[in-house]
C-alpha cells in the first residue's frame, strides 16, 4: 500500500467539532484512502477559534514537525480557513480579507515549495446571515490566491449552504458545527475532488 502523509492545517471545521462519532470529514476521508489501498496517516492541526494568521505562526513548526525526515512514499498539505478571520470582533473582521488572502498565499508558497498542497474553501456559517456573507465572500479571494499559485481549490460555501445534513444540523447546534451527517457530505466532496485523487494517488 502507498504510505502517504499528510498535515490537514485548519480550524474547528477540520478538528471536526461537534460530530458525535469523533472522525469529521479528516477521519473519514482517511478511512476512505485506506478502502481504497492507500495507508494515509493524517495529522489532524485543527485548532478551534484559529484565523489563517494563526494559522501563518505556527504552520512551518507544526508540520514541520510531523512530515520533516518522515516521508513514507509521499507526503502533502491540505488547507482550511476563513470562519474565523470572518468573525467580527470590535465592530469589523479579526482579519480584514486582504490579510487573509496574503496569509494563505505565505502559506500555500510555503507549502508548495516542499510537498503537493490543497487548499479548501470556507464551510457555511449558519448562526448569522451577515457572518455568512462575508464567508461566502472570501472564498472568491482564496480561489485566486490557489490559481496564481497552481493550488487546486475547492470551494465549500455553495455545496455545503445546499446541504440539508448541514445547516439542520448546524442550527439544531450551536449554530456552526454539523453533526457527523454533514461532515459526512464535506468528505464527500473532498473524495470527489481531482485535486484530493491526485494527492492519494502521487
Amino acid at each position: 500500500m502507498r504510505d502517504l502523509r499528510i498535515c490537514f492545517l485548519g480550524d474547528s471545521f477540520t478538528a471536526g467539532a461537534g460530530d458525535e462519532t469523533g472522525l469529521g470529514w479528516v477521519g473519514r476521508v482517511t478511512a476512505h484512502a485506506w478502502a481504497q489501498g492507500v495507508a494515509l496517516t493524517p495529522y489532524n492541526l485543527g485548532v478551534r477559534r484559529d484565523t489563517s494568521a494563526d494559522m501563518l505562526r505556527r504552520a512551518e513548526a507544526e508540520v514541520l514537525a510531523r512530515l520533516l525526515g518522515n516521508p513514507g512514499d509521499g507526503q502533502g498539505l491540505v488547507l482550511c480557513c476563513g470562519g474565523n478571520d470572518t468573525t467580527f470582533l470590535d465592530d469589523a473582521p479579526r482579519v480584514p480579507p486582504a490579510q487573509v488572502a496574503e496569509n494563505v498565499e505565505r502559506i500555500l508558497a510555503w507549502g508548495v515549495a516542499r510537498w503537493p498542497v490543497l487548499l479548501l474553501g470556507v464551510p457555511p456559517l449558519c448562526h448569522d446571515a451577515a457572518h455568512d456573507a462575508r464567508a461566502a465572500a472570501l472564498e472568491p479571494l482564496l480561489a485566486a490566491v490557489a490559481a496564481e499559485l497552481q493550488v487546486p481549490f475547492l470551494p465549500l460555501h455553495a455545496a455545503l449552504s445546499a446541504t440539508p445534513h448541514w445547516r439542520a444540523a448546524a442550527l439544531r447546534r450551536d449554530g456552526v458545527h454539523p453533526d457527523g451527517a454533514g461532515y459526512a457530505a464535506l468528505a464527500g466532496l473532498v473524495e470527489a475532488w481531482p485535486g484530493w485523487r491526485a494527492m492519494l494517488a502521487g
